[in-house]
C-alpha cells in the first residue's frame, strides 16, 4: 500500500530548524554576547548623559549616612522589637526603651570613654620618642647580626623615614586628635542634620519596617508580584544575616582583644581591641588591617617579646573566630568566597572608598540575588536549557523535543503502518 505523503511542514517548525535559528536565536554564545552588549550600551548611555544624575547623585550623597546608619542599627534591632512583640509589648513602647538606652550609652561615651581615649593618646603621644629609639635598637640588635649584614643599609635608611614620621606625628597628635573629633561633629550642616535625621529614620523602620515590602510591591503589575516580595524578602535576609554577622564578630574581637592584650601586658590595649573590633566590621581584610598597627605598637613599647606576645594573640583571636564565631553566626547563609570578597573589596574600595568597602559586601549580596532570580527565570522561558533526546544531524547537535521534525514523521510512519496491518487483516 502506498505511504501518505508527508504533511506540510508548519512555518513555525521550518524557521525552528533553519541555521539561523539554531546558530543566532538558539546558541547559549550568542544570547550571552548579546546581553553583554546591551550591558555595555547602557553603561555608554549612562556615562554620556552623565550630567543628568548629578541631582540624583547630590540627593544620594546626602541621605546616605542617616540610611545607612539606620539600616544597620535596624537590622540589629529588629529581631529583638520583634520577639518582643511576640510576647504581646508593643512596637512603639520596645522602640522607645531602645532609645533611652542608646541616649544614656552615647552621654556615657561622651562623658567617659572619648575623655580617656584622649588622654591616653596624649600620653602615648609623649613618649613616642623614647619608644622610637628603643624600637630602633631593638631592631639594630637583629640586624647586628652578621647574617643580616646585607639588609643594614636598607633598615637604617627605612627606620630613619619612618622614626622621623613618628615623632613629627607625636608632637601635634593631641590636639590633631581632639580637632579631628571636633570636626566630625561640627565639620558642616550635612554630619548635623544627618545626625539630626537618623534616630527619625531608624524609629520609622522599626515601627513600618514590615509594611515596607508590600508598599513596595503595591506598585507593581499583579503578575510581577509574588516573585518580587520573594525576592525582597531573600535580600531582606541576606542583609540582616550579614549585619548581625559581622556586628557579632567585631564584638568577639573586641571582647577576645581587651582580656588577651592587657594579660601580655600590650599598652594601649582598650584602643588596640576597640580599633580591632571596628577594623573586622570589613570581613576578611579586617583582621591584617588591625594587625599591622597593633604590631608596631608592641614593637615600640615592649620590644621584640612584645611583639610575639601580641602576634600570638590575635592568631589565638583569628582561629577563634575564623573556625568557631565566623560558621556560627554566618554559616552558609552569604555564600560567598573569600577571593570573591576580596576582589570585591579592591574594586569597591578603588571606586568608592570607605564607602565601598563598608558597603561593597551587602551590595554584591543583594545583586546576587536579583541575578540568581532573573537566570532562574530565564532557565524556564529559554528553549535552550530544555532537557530532550538528542540526535546528530549533519555533524549538529539538534533536539529532537524542540524541532518536532522527527516526532512528525515518526507518528506519520506509525499510523501508515497501522493502516497497511488492518487492511491485511
Amino acid at each position: 500500500m502506498q505511504k501518505p505523503s508527508k504533511p506540510d511542514e508548519t512555518p513555525r517548525v521550518r524557521f525552528r530548524a533553519s541555521y539561523f535559528y539554531k546558530w543566532m536565536l538558539n546558541n547559549k554564545v550568542v544570547t550571552a554576547l548579546a546581553v553583554l552588549l546591551l550591558v555595555l550600551l547602557n553603561i555608554l548611555l549612562v556615562r554620556t548623559l552623565s550630567f543628568v544624575f548629578v541631582p540624583v547623585g547630590t540627593f544620594l550623597s546626602t541621605i546616605a549616612i542617616p540610611v545607612v546608619l539606620a539600616a544597620v542599627f535596624y537590622y540589629l534591632l529588629n529581631p529583638l522589637v520583634n520577639v518582643l512583640e511576640k510576647r504581646h509589648v508593643p512596637r512603639v513602647v520596645t522602640i522607645a526603651l531602645i532609645f533611652l538606652i542608646l541616649a544614656a550609652l552615647i552621654v556615657w561615651g561622651l562623658a567617659v570613654v572619648i575623655p580617656g581615649m584622649v588622654d591616653g593618646i596624649t600620653v602615648f603621644s609623649k613618649h613616642v620618642p623614647h619608644y622610637v629609639d628603643n624600637m630602633r635598637a631593638e631592631v639594630s640588635a637583629i640586624f647586628a647580626d652578621p647574617r643580616f649584614e646585607q639588609f643594614r643599609p636598607q633598615f637604617n635608611k627605612i627606620s630613619t623615614s619612618v622614626g622621623n614620621s613618628l615623632i613629627d606625628w607625636s608632637k601635634n597628635a593631641s590636639a590633631n586628635f581632639v580637632t579631628s573629633l571636633t570636626g566630625l561633629l561640627t565639620k558642616t550642616a550635612e554630619i548635623v542634620i544627618s545626625i539630626i535625621i537618623f534616630p527619625f529614620v531608624l524609629f520609622y523602620l522599626l515601627r513600618d519596617g514590615k509594611s515596607v515590602r508590600g508598599y513596595l510591591v503595591g506598585f507593581l503589575p499583579n503578575r510581577w508580584r509574588e516573585n518580587t516580595a520573594s525576592v525582597l524578602t531573600e535580600i531582606n535576609q541576606q542583609l540582616q544575616n550579614y549585619v548581625l554577622g559581622q556586628v557579632a564578630i567585631a564584638a568577639a574581637v573586641f571582647v577576645m582583644l581587651i582580656i588577651m592584650l592587657p594579660i601580655v601586658g600590650l599598652r594601649l590595649a582598650f584602643l588596640v581591641a576597640l580599633v580591632s573590633g571596628i577594623l573586622n566590621l570589613i570581613p576578611f581584610l579586617g583582621f591584617y588591617l588591625a594587625l599591622v598597627p597593633a604590631l608596631i605598637l608592641a614593637l615600640a613599647t615592649g620590644g621584640p617579646l612584645m611583639l610575639i606576645k601580641v602576634l600570638v594573640v590575635f592568631i589565638i583571636e583569628e582561629q577563634v573566630v575564623s573556625r568557631l564565631i565566623q560558621p556560627l553566626v554566618l554559616g552558609a547563609q552569604m555564600k560567598i568566597h573569600p577571593i570573591t570578597i576580596i576582589f570585591i573589596l579592591l574594586t569597591s574600595g578603588k571606586l568608592f572608598g570607605v564607602w565601598g568597602v563598608l558597603l561593597g559586601i551587602p551590595v554584591y549580596a543583594a545583586a546576587k540575588v536579583i541575578v540568581s532570580h532573573i537566570y532562574s527565570w530565564y532557565r524556564e522561558v529559554s528553549e535552550m536549557y530544555e532537557t530532550g533526546n538528542v540526535d546528530v544531524v549533519d555533524g549538529l547537535v539538534e533536539e529532537s523535543s524542540e524541532s518536532g521534525v522527527l516526532s512528525e514523521d515518526s507518528e506519520v510512519e506509525s499510523s501508515s503502518v497501522k493502516s497497511d496491518m488492518n487492511s491485511e487483516a
